[in-house]
């Protein structure tokens, strides 16, 4: 294989493709085992309890308002990471199960 006037790092890059693509998958993995994990926290800040308004306490209006604003991000944020992993668990079954090469990939 000829590379004509590339660096060495580009060289370098080139000729561990295949490795490189296995160590991707590998960090796509944990990534995903992450992200499970992290929407495993945002439940539980949503499932805690949203602090009773105290009459004498002329902040409890504004605490009972960011609590819930708190939940709301939480749940919301909990599934746009679950929707996001399964994307990425999609694409990574679709280049194990993918015995074509680039060019037919790309013809779609």
């Amino acid at each position: 294989m000829q590379y004509g006037f590339m660096s060495n790092s580009k060289k370098q890059e080139i000729g561990a493709g295949t490795k490189s693509t296995a160590n991707t998958s590998e960090i796509k993995k944990k990534i995903i085992d992450a992200g499970y994990k992290a929407v495993q926290q945002l439940i539980k800040v949503a499932e805690e309890n949203i602090i009773k308004p105290d009459p004498d306490d002329e902040l409890a209006a504004d605490r009972l308002k960011n609590a819930a604003a708190t939940k709301k991000l939480a749940i919301f944020d909990a599934f746009e990471i679950l929707s996001r992993i399964e994307a990425e668990k999609e694409a990574l079954n679709e280049v194990k199960s993918s015995t074509r090469g680039f060019a037919e990939r790309r013809s779609k």
